[in-house]
């Protein structure tokens, strides 16, 4: 099964200013592996919300949220620092999204 990943504008504006280069390479990598199913170390984080958990760097977090099958939408992201507020603010996001995504 193929998901479709999209993304909020937090997350992609996250992305574009993590300045670490094998960590950003490690994040797309995962990313699509996902993208074919393969989800791999992932938790839930509660109302909605998982984690992906990537062992690089500072322990780099992904906050997502899905709806059935597919898509997948892409909340947030993070490192092991500043996780619990991570959480809350993916949290906050994946409550205000109106479904199903466009």
């Amino acid at each position: 099964m193929t998901y479709q990943l999209k993304q909020t504008a937090q997350f992609d504006h996250w992305l574009s200013e993590l300045r670490a280069p094998r960590g950003k390479v490690a994040i797309l990598r995962r990313l699509d592996r996902i993208r074919s199913g393969h989800f791999g170390d992932i938790r839930s984080v509660g109302i909605g919300v998982s984690e992906i958990r990537l062992d690089v760097g500072p322990g780099y977090r992904v906050y997502f949220t899905r709806r059935g099958d597919v898509p997948i939408l892409l909340l947030y992201g993070g490192d092991k620092t500043s996780q619990q507020r991570d959480i809350k603010l993916a949290q906050q996001l994946a409550g205000a999204i109106e479904w199903p995504l466009n």
